[in-house]
């Protein structure tokens, strides 16, 4: 049975960055650290890249970097439920890790950050996936979305301090220094905005994975919710022929440091017509495009208008004054606290312990990190209950992602080998059974209750 109809399903991929520290020292080594948060992991999956029963991917990427690709999503706000889920679990391991240190004479508070930096400036993801028609060539959605995604850190955006030859200033973006290309099939030698490699985890002549790397990791559930969803409307607009009238920007990779080094919003952007457009101007253009194409097309959407009122309050009041919105945005809530330790102990911006509270902003840590604090002193908002979270921590949206935590959970019940990715069951054994599961917007199939009743039948 197919589910109800969707335009798309939609994933955030998100990396993290752990450390264990004794007194503000680093105690055990990072490697050493993933390697023992990864050990039951690796006990119970034969694996440290694993799928879990709420339809999600965890692994250890490169670099010692837990990562967490959610499950596939029906909309915007299910991704930042599940995105949440990912945190709580990863956190889980931190704390199940920490505390087998202790057990084996090793001191240090093990801690997860869901941010894109480290100290000695290796840059690590947060991307986002949405799956879309296979029309034609790739290039022309890219080319009418760069622009938009170049300058939606004016919302999107992390924040950060950066240190320049000139001395340190703080910036809207974490990614922005780190993004050397427009798009490109790379995604750690010259990082682009789009990445190209045509990997749909789907039936590849219906579908095609649009894989978005430039994005930064959002503490805010406002923040996430509002760069997903937007960017799907835009990607909606390009998709049916809307008319947009793209405004092409003269170098991609210049425009994006720019825009990023520009807290007003109101820094030229150089159009590859030569005309100078601040990042908020060409917001409002997609944001103006958006609403003719609704009110046209989908004028009964309520789900899309309220995407396109909450971008428009968003981009008034930054142009109106930022610090509205620092229960709200990342960048804003971040220096906000920067400067009120500034003014509190006088300290410079490149001062350690500025650069300490920049990276606790981003501990993901439910009881003692600082983000999550905030949000239970209603110091920032929070689009999503803990419940919600907690539920996704189990169980998978309805999407494809609810065929593969069925069949998981029904696994590891009966106690059967079986291997999964993001298309294939496989039931292992003297005779093997694999059923390919390749549209994402599928979350009921009688193929794969037949193959769970085999399973459930058969003797180990």
């Amino acid at each position: 049975m197919a589910a109800e109809v969707r335009e798309r399903v939609i994933g955030l991929e998100t990396e993290y960055g752990i450390s264990c520290t004794l007194d503000g020292r680093r105690s055990v080594p990072t490697e050493d650290v993933a390697r023992r948060m990864f050990r039951d992991v690796i006990a119970w999956g034969r694996s440290s890249n694993v799928f879990l029963e709420n339809g999600a991917r965890l692994y250890l990427d490169v670099g010692s970097h837990p990562e967490y690709a959610t499950p596939e999503c029906a909309d915007a706000l299910e991704a930042v439920v599940h995105e949440r889920a990912g945190d709580h679990i990863v956190a889980d391991l931190a704390a199940r890790t920490e505390a087998s240190l202790a057990e084996d004479g090793l001191r240090g508070r093990v801690r997860v950050f869901r941010n894109n930096t480290d100290f000695s400036g290796n840059s690590y993801g947060s991307h986002e996936n949405y799956l879309v028609e296979r029309r034609g060539p790739l290039q022309p959605l890219v080319d009418a979305l760069l622009p938009f995604l170049v300058t939606r850190q004016v919302f999107a955006g992390a924040g950060k301090v950066l240190r320049t030859a000139r001395g340190a200033v703080y910036v809207l973006s974490q990614r922005a220094e780190h993004i050397w290309e427009g798009v490109s099939s790379a995604t750690t030698r010259s990082r682009p905005v789009v990445n190209s490699r045509d990997e749909p985890h789907a039936d590849i002549d219906r579908f095609r994975r649009l894989h978005v790397i430039v994005g930064d990791s959002n503490m805010s559930d406002l923040a996430t919710w509002l760069r997903v969803a937007t960017c799907e409307l835009v990607i909606r607009l390009v998709e049916e022929g809307g008319d947009l009238d793209v405004p092409a920007l003269d170098s991609p990779t210049r425009a994006i440091r720019e825009v990023s080094r520009d807290l007003s919003g109101r820094g030229a952007v150089r159009l590859r017509d030569g005309r100078d457009v601040p990042a908020l101007e060409v917001q409002a253009h997609y944001l103006a495009a958006v609403e003719r194409f609704l009110a046209e097309r989908h004028s009964d959407d309520a789900a899309a208008a309220h995407v396109v009122t909450e971008w428009r309050r968003v981009l008034e009041a930054l142009d109106r004054d930022p610090r509205a919105l620092e229960r709200e945005l990342d960048w804003v809530a971040k220096l906000r606290l920067i400067e009120a330790l500034q003014e509190r102990d006088g300290l410079a911006l490149d001062d350690a312990r500025v650069a300490m509270l920049d990276l606790a902003y981003h501990e993901v840590a439910p009881v003692t990190g600082l983000h999550p604090r905030l949000v239970r002193s209603g110091r920032m908002m929070s689009l999503v209950d803990e419940a919600a979270v907690d539920r996704a921590m189990a169980e998978p949206p309805r999407t494809r992602a609810a065929l593969r935590g069925r069949f998981l959970r029904a696994a590891r019940a009966a106690g059967r080998d079986v291997t999964v990715d993001w298309v294939h069951l496989k039931l292992n054994g003297e005779v093997q059974r694999t059923v390919m599961c390749k549209d994402p917007l599928i979350w009921e199939d009688e193929r794969v209750d037949r193959l769970i009743e085999e399973m459930v039948a058969t003797p180990v």
